[in-house]
């Protein structure tokens, strides 16, 4: 099975269309390898994905025949999935929303002082 139907099949993407765009940015890999949209898929092989900021690992298990309902996905694939990738997500979630509203002047004198600093502590 083509990698593009089967994330349609396992519900990672809404659409094959989706899932052939993601392919094609270099977001999906198979054993490493960065994948083409009508790469070959078997048992057993290791997929990587990147969606929404969030890097997914997991084991093909079984290659379904059609889409499959969400509560029968766990059957055809083993996910790797570190915890700490949702966690990421939700503080980046929270730290968007914690000061201001997008698009709402410029920066105050306090968000310059929280950037400066924030700088200073990676370089």
């Amino acid at each position: 099975m083509r990698i593009d139907k089967y994330l349609w099949c396992v519900r990672y993407y809404k659409t094959r269309t989706l899932a052939t765009i993601a392919c094609k940015k270099g977001h999906v890999t198979v054993n490493n390898d960065t994948a083409k949209p009508s790469k070959e898929i078997f048992n057993t092989d290791k997929i990587g994905l990147r969606k929404n900021q969030i890097n997914y690992q997991f084991t093909i298990n079984n290659i379904p025949s059609s889409r499959v309902g969400a509560k029968l996905v766990q059957n055809y694939r083993t996910d790797f999935t570190l915890k700490e990738q949702f966690n990421v997500r939700e503080l980046l979630k929270y730290s968007k929303d914690y000061y201001r509203k997008k698009g709402v002047g410029r920066p105050t004198k306090k968000d310059r002082r929280d950037i400066d600093d924030f700088n200073d502590e990676n370089e």
